[in-house]
């Protein structure tokens, strides 16, 4: 008897789910589900009109639109600096301005040192530039130099534009009276640290064909200048700026400095401003 009550239990256990199941009021189940259908009528979309077309696609007068102006301009003063030195309050600028499209442009260029309130160098460069690739262009113009020595003019033709790896060089021939041809090489390159606080190394060669005393320039190399100048954007237009600039005069050019007692070689701190509009 014990054996077979054994084998009956699980026919009990599956009665009672049955009769569980049984008592269910599916009918109170039913009405408390939620509607998914909602009693209120959709509102039909109305047809697109030719007004509703119009509005979408009105006229366009191709003539009135508005285009950025073929003729830009931008004038930068890439230093306007000064320091402190044995013979007094030395200054120095260097800039650049262009007029023009984006294939033709006129430029011109600037560069002089100051020194205890006298003018040593300057020097203004007009050139026509013409773009020969996304990054370079071709100038030629004329140069004239006001100090030091008697003004001067040269010929003048060259090379300026981005150089792999964001090199900006500029490389210009002159062919002066009398038959002396110079060179100037300059390249800087832009390291940004920040969005706002930028290293900028740059170097400079200048070079002579001849020798030249009355100004005292020798043949070959003449001179260097190496700068490291550090600015600070308060915005794009305007950065104050700290640096150090290191010059030497070279080969012939730096025999003729000796014989006339000046120094070849010169160290400064400076101090200055970059600006452009």
């Amino acid at each position: 008897m014990a054996q077979h009550h054994d084998h009956s239990q699980p026919a009990t256990q599956e009665t009672s789910k049955q009769d569980d199941h049984a008592h269910h009021d599916h009918g109170a189940m039913s009405q408390a589900a939620p509607a998914t259908t909602s009693a209120a009528p959709r509102e039909p979309i109305p047809a697109i009109t030719a007004d509703d077309v119009a509005a979408a696609f009105p006229a366009i007068d191709h003539h009135a639109m508005q285009h950025a102006p073929a003729f830009n301009h931008k004038v930068t003063f890439n230093r306007l600096e000064a320091w402190d030195a044995d013979e007094g309050i030395g200054q120095a600028w260097e800039g650049s301005a262009w007029f023009g499209t984006d294939t033709d442009r006129l430029w011109l260029r600037s560069e002089g040192e100051r020194m205890g309130g006298h003018t040593d160098s300057a020097d203004l460069e007009v050139l026509y530039g013409r773009s020969v690739s996304p990054w370079w262009d071709v100038v030629a113009g004329v140069r004239h130099d006001f100090k030091p020595g008697d003004a001067r003019s040269w010929a003048a033709f060259g090379l300026q534009g981005m150089a792999p790896y964001r090199f900006e060089v500029s490389a210009t021939a002159y062919v002066g009276e009398g038959g002396q041809v110079a060179a100037n090489v300059e390249a800087e390159y832009t390291l940004r640290i920040t969005n706002r606080l930028i290293l900028q190394p740059l170097v400079e060669v200048d070079i002579a064909a001849k020798d030249d005393p009355d100004d005292g320039v020798g043949r070959g190399i003449s001179g260097i200048e190496a700068g490291l100048r550090l600015r600070y954007e308060v915005t794009r237009r305007f950065a104050p700026y700290i640096g150090v600039v290191h010059e030497r005069a070279v080969g012939d050019t730096a025999d003729l400095r000796r014989a006339e007692g000046e120094a070849t070689r010169d160290t400064r701190v400076v101090a200055g401003v970059r600006v452009w509009f």
